[in-house]
């Protein structure tokens, strides 16, 4: 039958920044039958997946994980650690900085919600000065989006921390790295985080499907106090379970195979090459994006975002437009504009299972695309992208 629609040959490049691409020895991990999730063989499973969790959000502490999305997770760690009724401070910094404030409010707490640009990361000095009113402590909670993955925005965790000890004030700290976690520099305990929130489908290189909360001393003690509800999010009773190997209910079984696997290619690479090799594609898609004589939404030098860039367009010129034709001419998927800056910037993915290769054809894709759907800009974006790469691995090869 005949048809207008284009043929593509070859992958599909999936530069949105999550769900990311996921690797073929995961996958593989993942092509296991089903077996009995109370028997030894999971258990075994069960805790080596717990113990290699440990390392990945660099804590000694327990790591829940829960079958569900980045969503639940962020309801699991308000629900187990705060109260109806209990006053948190968090920071505007994009569109899901406001979908966990949204969540927040549904369990009646009230939120202090500090506005931003959306083009910069929470600012710590704004929230000691906030925390250091608040003398009577009835702030109970600082929580914070780490990589605003809806602008390519990333907070300075420790700066914070460093600002709420500065206030001396007693909130729980509680950040979501959904999309950092595994990809950007991140230290659950050194920099004195209390419930870290992540999931799997960004820097663990898996599909959606797993949820996360890592957790301190304090913020277990807060669980035990708290009278907020909850069954399903419960982490003593997880826990409990987690000790042998299983969980309370039925656990994604298949969904920690491949888990495994990718805390094994974390580890072979090493956290810190992991970190490195994120900080060289941001960088060399910056390049590109200059070169173009496009503007970039993050603004502040100190938080460009190691695993995305979003890419304001020209006045005049539709985003998704551009996405579009870039999708149906070179099969390359973008990621979209939300909420605010919806069809005002496009945002390229650089993160997870990905490479030198990879990158440049993500920003050939994209130059093409630019030129076709007539936006204007400068061509040797590729090319300044290409500098940025081999000017770092000469420099490595000569040191």
């Amino acid at each position: 039958m005949a048809t207008n629609a284009p043929v593509h040959t070859g992958r599909h490049f999936l530069q949105i920044p999550g769900p990311t691409n996921v690797p073929d020895r995961v996958l593989r991990a993942m092509d296991m039958p089903t077996i009995d999730h109370r028997g030894p063989e999971f258990a075994k499973l069960g805790l080596e997946v717990l113990e290699g969790c440990k390392d990945v959000f660099r804590t000694k502490n327990p790591v829940i994980i829960y079958p569900s999305s980045g969503t639940g997770a962020w309801e699991a760690a308000i629900v187990n650690t705060l109260s109806q009724g209990d006053k948190v401070l968090m920071a505007e910094t994009g569109h899901f900085a406001t979908l966990w404030c949204t969540l927040a409010k549904k369990f009646n707490i009230e939120v202090e919600f500090l506005p931003g640009d959306w083009r910069h990361g929470a600012s710590p000095e704004q929230i000691e000065a906030r925390l250091r009113e608040d003398r009577a402590h009835t702030i109970k909670a600082v929580m914070v989006v780490h990589n605003e993955t809806s602008t390519g925005v990333t907070s300075r965790i420790a700066a914070i921390r460093k600002a709420i000890d500065g206030a001396g004030h007693p909130a729980l700290f509680l950040v979501d790295t959904i999309s950092s976690l595994g990809s950007i520099e991140y230290n659950h305990d050194a920099w004195g985080v209390d419930v870290t929130v992540s999931c799997s489908q960004k820097g663990l290189m898996l599909p959606p499907g797993l949820g996360f909360n890592a957790i301190s001393d304090k913020a277990m003690a807060a669980a035990k106090a708290n009278t907020m509800p909850r069954s399903y999010w419960d982490w003593h009773e997880i826990i409990g379970s987690n000790k042998s190997g299983g969980w309370p209910y039925t656990p994604a079984t298949n969904m920690l195979y491949g888990l495994k696997e990718a805390i094994t290619m974390l580890q072979e690479e090493g956290l810190d090459n992991v970190f490195a090799r994120h900080l060289r594609h941001a960088a060399a898609t910056r390049a590109a994006v200059r070169a173009w004589d496009l503007e970039i939404l993050c603004l502040n030098e100190d938080e460009h975002s190691p695993i995305l860039t979003a890419v304001l367009m020209p006045d005049g010129h539709d985003a998704d437009r551009f996405r579009q034709v870039t999708l149906d001419n070179f099969d390359m998927s973008l990621g979209a504009g939300l909420s605010k800056v919806k069809g005002k910037v496009f945002r390229i993915g650089h993160l997870g299972h990905f490479n030198d290769l990879m990158l440049m054809g993500t920003l050939a894709g994209v130059e093409m695309g630019l030129a076709l759907a007539k936006v204007p800009h400068r061509a040797g974006g590729v090319t300044a992208a290409m500098g940025v790469l081999t000017g770092a691995e000469a420099k490595a090869a000569r040191s």
